[in-house]
């Protein structure tokens, strides 16, 4: 038998095999790391965070005021989604954000135009030396343009919300980002000790249904504006699960030395 190969198994290599094949990968904490991999983990967090922070910032940036009150309401994201049929565009951003852009009396000249067939005689005289003074600073660089009357004249019909090729460039553009965020900070936080394992796995997931549910209900709001609280409940999660991970990650990759005795990190 051994001519041909066939010479049975030693006890010792069947013994080395089933050890071989019950060899179980223990993931390491962030205390079992070493330095220059915790180093990069806290440049990737630090960087996250401060994106996630500006990124809050443009939302109210945006958003926030669009309905004629001070801070982020509900009513704001009714509007930026699903649009007001007793304004235009050009009246919903000049008693929102851009009021404080014009005078009072100017907001009201440049409404009374609107209102009254948005003439383009009239523009040429009397709205375009206010748009040019107070807006085309910022707006000449960037969308929409206010130089001219035949760029104005679309922000004048009523406002009907974001357009659906918006949506769809918004919608794609956050769904391959906030997947990278969120995938990069859940492997940073795979390395964490969380006592309650299932509230780890919990963590991990919340925020990719959190983004589902912000981003679905960014086109229902189009539909019923009554979706624009599940635009904010998305958003807060997702904000929640971000700070929760982000916080254990930056506490445990410098302040806790090890983990409970018998601890696994998965």
């Amino acid at each position: 038998m051994a001519a041909y190969g066939l010479v049975p198994p030693s006890r010792h290599s069947i013994d080395s095999t089933m050890n071989t094949q019950h060899t179980v990968y223990h993931h390491p904490f962030f205390s079992e790391l070493p330095r220059h991999l915790r180093v990069l983990y806290s440049m990737i967090l630090l960087t996250l965070g401060l994106g996630y922070l500006f990124a809050v910032i443009q939302i109210f940036e945006v958003h926030a005021g669009v309905d004629g009150k001070p801070g982020l309401s509900v009513r704001d994201i009714q509007i930026a989604y699903a649009g007001t049929p007793d304004n235009s565009r050009l009246e919903t951003a000049l008693r929102g954000p851009m009021s404080a852009m014009a005078s009072p009396g100017q907001i009201r000249q440049i409404i009374a135009w609107v209102r009254t067939g948005a003439d383009e005689a009239e523009f040429n005289r009397n709205i375009q030396p206010i748009l040019q003074a107070k807006c085309q600073l910022c707006h000449a660089s960037r969308d929409p343009s206010l130089g001219s009357y035949a760029e104005v004249s679309p922000l004048t019909a009523t406002d009907g919300g974001v357009s659906i090729g918006a949506l769809v460039r918004v919608s794609h553009v956050h769904l391959f980002g906030m997947t990278l965020i969120f995938a990069f900070l859940g492997l940073i936080f795979s390395h964490a000790y969380v006592r309650q394992r299932h509230l780890k796995s919990i963590l991990i997931a919340l925020p990719f249904l959190a983004i589902f549910v912000d981003i679905g209900s960014w086109w229902l709001t189009k539909v019923s504006v009554v979706f624009a609280y599940t635009v904010f409940a998305g958003g807060a999660v997702m904000g929640i699960a971000f700070a929760l991970q982000w916080l254990i990650c930056a506490h445990q990759l410098w302040f806790l030395r090890a983990p409970p005795e018998g601890a696994r990190p998965d």
